[in-house]
């Protein structure tokens, strides 16, 4: 099973759908997309904190299974 982490959201755009977690501990932040939210609706606040799994997207990091 994959391990999940902590975060808060840095930003999130409910218009496009995406956005950024900032991960605890970390100073990367990773893409999100809607259809990874959990949950309904599945939209997210800024500094709002949220558990995640960390998969490699196209070309970068993306969260998956976020649950907030």
């Amino acid at each position: 099973m994959e391990s999940r982490v902590k975060g808060f959201v840095q930003s999130y755009n409910r218009d496009g759908g995406y956005g950024f977690i900032l991960p605890l501990g970390g100073t990367t932040p990773v893409f999100v997309e809607e259809e990874d939210i959990e949950g309904d609706p599945q939209v997210l606040s800024e500094e709002q904190q949220v558990t995640f799994t960390i998969e490699l997207g196209l070309g970068r990091m993306a969260a998956r299974h976020v649950k907030p």
